[in-house]
């Protein structure tokens, strides 16, 4: 088993920055894949990041060149930096992990982007 807590959402106005971390209980090292998912209301959980074994990331459209995922793994941490936040990316934010034939999902961290 694995326990993924996200950290770091809150409140931000447009344009601004936020960094939300996700600790896991174990070693990350071994992961085949770490991701950013999200859900905002009424609508269904969509990938925003995802960082494979090998270091390779894909994103949504909807936020290349302004979100990075990254990781420490001494840290047992995975990192999204959001950069240009709009309104419409107020959403609950949700790191998971992928190990063997086993997905592990976070509690998920509010994130609200509003003047």
């Amino acid at each position: 088993q694995v326990q993924l807590v996200e950290s770091g959402g809150g409140l931000v106005r447009p344009g601004g920055s936020l960094r939300l971390s996700c600790a896991a209980s174990r070693s990350i090292s071994n992961a085949y894949s770490l991701g950013w998912y999200r859900q905002a209301p009424g609508r269904e959980r969509e990938l925003v990041a995802l960082q494979s074994w090998n270091g390779g990331t894909n994103y949504a459209d909807f936020v290349k060149g302004r979100f990075t995922i990254s990781r420490d793994n001494a840290k047992n941490t995975v990192y999204l930096q959001m950069d240009r936040l709009s309104v419409e990316d107020t959403a609950v934010y949700y790191c998971n992990l992928r190990q063997g034939s086993k997905l592990y999902w976070g509690q998920g961290t509010q994130v609200t982007v509003s003047s």
